[in-house]
């Protein structure tokens, strides 16, 4: 087992065409901190969930967090037919205001994250499907909106994914695949792992779970 750390090299042009989707995060740190009592039972006090089963939150982008408590308030309210479903989500925010999810934002991406490790074997090829994708299967290269070293950007509201449990990772991924998740820019997730193998989500997954 070793961490993985990149050299940052060129990074790739992007049309920031989606930045008009990125929430105003406005949140309070401190009040959040405060709000943030019931998300630790999944997330960890600091955002750092101890159980792969949840994500590790802390230093997510805030416009990201935002965004994706909205969507589960969205999908309460609509019963599932828009935003993000979830049920312990959903649950979560059904009473919490926009201003509450706007701390809990603020507050959760001011922490920092804590950084995994990758298996050995699997680096090679999840580093060459990471940053160069696959032509003859149209897979466009994760490096693209995430960035070469996963972190993602805030205003595209691309979410900083290094570090990231591999189960958790895995999970998503055949959520977009299936279309179960479909809270993505222009359906951007969803076009990419649909091409994706349960072999390069995994090795993809644990590959990220290393990068920082």
């Amino acid at each position: 087992m070793k961490k993985v750390a990149l050299v940052v090299g060129l990074y790739f042009g992007l049309n920031l065409a989606f930045a008009g989707n990125a929430q105003a995060a406005t949140g309070n740190a401190e009040a959040g901190q405060a709000k943030a009592a019931v998300c630790a039972a999944c997330h960890g006090s600091n955002g750092n969930s101890p159980s792969d089963m949840y994500p590790k939150i802390a230093g997510q982008h805030e416009s990201y967090l935002l965004k994706q408590l909205l969507d589960y308030k969205r999908a309460s309210e609509t019963g599932g037919a828009e935003g993000r479903n979830n049920a312990i989500m959903s649950a979560q925010v059904m009473f919490l205001s926009e201003q509450d999810m706007a701390d809990l934002a603020a507050y959760f991406a001011s922490q920092t994250a804590q950084g995994g490790e990758a298996p050995e074997e699997v680096i090679a090829a999840a580093e060459k499907l990471y940053r160069g994708g696959d032509a003859e299967r149209k897979i466009a290269a994760c490096a693209a909106c995430h960035g070469p070293r996963g972190d993602g950007m805030g205003l595209a509201n691309f979410p900083d994914i290094s570090g990231q449990h591999a189960a958790y990772t895995i999970d998503q991924l055949k959520q977009f695949r299936s279309g179960q998740r479909a809270n993505d820019p222009n359906g951007m997730m969803r076009d990419v792992a649909a091409k994706l193998t349960d072999a390069d989500m995994e090795v993809l997954a644990k590959y990220l779970q290393g990068l920082y």
